[in-house]
């Protein structure tokens, strides 16, 4: 299997997976508990904490552990909404957020908040004069994502932060795609919140962790006991947790370097795909996206389609197409950025990592031409083209 779905989920580190065994062993104890296997539990929560917040630029206990990104943008998202509801009731956030964030604001919406969503432009950028125009004095919220899960493109976040700082709007970015990719120093950046994902960066599934900036204070949104500096209940998941702070630890060592080597095998995808196919068009910002992620859309072919056939040459890929959604409907992200529904259904997303290789990149463009040109061969529109 040649994996190309890393935005999805990502292959664990050896050294994650090493350093959570012991912690499903032997290192069971209860993180709350006073005798020695609690407090050995203890210390491990905490070093994770100490680590996560060293990779960000944080103060560890900026660092609160959840059980991933969605539950860490609803935290974010509600748990500001909720705190600051007698102040105002606008949120802002971008139209190309990822579900946790949109269905999130919805569900407020039903409660009586009101949310401004800014459009971007056809590249993916959120266009800064319409985000400073929503501005009004009742915003209590600007959310937007650090850079978008379907076509790569980071936006500029240090700016966004500026506005919402010379506002005194709380500013929360979803980070869960760009955490271990780029550099990131939520203090340099002037980030107030931020949310990530441990399964996003060669960590476990179930565990992420959302930042707050001292000083900030979202109301809880899950109850209980007094885990989390009384902001999160729920006894603590070590060994996800030690899993998460070693992957992310591990990550960004050399982050410029793995970002460079990845870029490179990113270009070499997308120049081999634009040399070789007809018809397509990269989907995102060309230079200011995400070192592993490429986004095409090809006309006159379904996701779908090509999607069954690149997993029975034994690639994993992922679509905006209905395959993925349950929906008919294509992605709202290429949707945003001006595509028609007949071109978005045809989209595809490689997603690379630095387990992927030249040779694999190779074997993709080779798998990938034919592909797309079978399936253009049963399109009555493609032979009329």
């Amino acid at each position: 299997m040649i994996y190309m779905d890393n935005a999805a989920t990502t292959k664990m580190y050896p050294e994650a997976l090493k350093a959570m065994l012991p912690y499903l062993e032997e290192g069971y104890g209860n993180a709350s508990s006073i005798y020695s296997l609690g407090r050995d539990s203890k210390k491990a929560l905490e070093d994770s904490r100490a680590t996560v917040a060293d990779c960000l630029g944080a103060d560890p206990n900026e660092i609160f552990f959840t059980s991933g990104g969605s539950e860490a943008d609803n935290w974010a998202i509600r748990g500001t909404a909720y705190a600051n509801s007698k102040k105002g009731k606008h949120i802002i956030t971008s139209n190309i957020e990822h579900h946790a964030v949109l269905h999130t604001c919805e569900a407020l919406a039903k409660e009586g908040f009101e949310i401004s969503y800014i459009p971007v432009d056809s590249e993916g950028k959120i266009k800064l004069d319409e985000l400073k125009a929503a501005i009004r004095d009742d915003t209590i919220l600007i959310t937007v994502m650090f850079a978008n899960n379907e076509i790569g493109t980071i936006e500029p976040i240090a700016e966004i932060a500026k506005i919402a700082n010379e506002h005194g709007i709380p500013f929360h970015t979803d980070a869960v795609q760009a955490v271990s990719q780029i550099p990131i120093n939520v203090k340099n950046m002037g980030i107030d919140m931020l949310s990530l994902s441990a399964h996003k960066f060669h960590g476990p599934k179930g565990v992420g962790a959302l930042y707050i900036r001292k000083g900030m204070r979202p109301q809880s949104i899950i109850l209980g006991g007094a885990q989390e500096s009384a902001k999160r209940a729920g006894t603590e998941n070590i060994a996800g947790i030690v899993g998460a702070a070693t992957a992310l630890k591990v990550a960004c060592q050399d982050i410029e370097g793995k970002s460079k080597k990845i870029s490179a095998l990113r270009d070499h995808l997308i120049q081999g795909i634009e040399k070789n196919i007809d018809y397509c068009r990269l989907n995102g910002h060309r230079t200011d996206r995400l070192p592993g992620n490429c986004n095409f859309s090809f006309e006159f072919i379904e996701g779908e389609s090509l999607l069954l056939m690149l997993d029975m040459k034994g690639i994993a890929a992922s679509s905006g197409s209905a395959c993925t959604s349950g929906s008919l409907d294509p992605s709202h992200v290429l949707l945003a950025i001006g595509l028609k529904h007949e071109i978005a259904h045809g989209s595809l997303r490689l997603s690379l990592s630095d387990f992927n290789t030249e040779e694999e990149v190779d074997k993709v463009i080779e798998e990938l031409v034919p592909i797309v040109a079978r399936l253009r061969e049963m399109s009555p529109l493609y032979e009329r083209r």
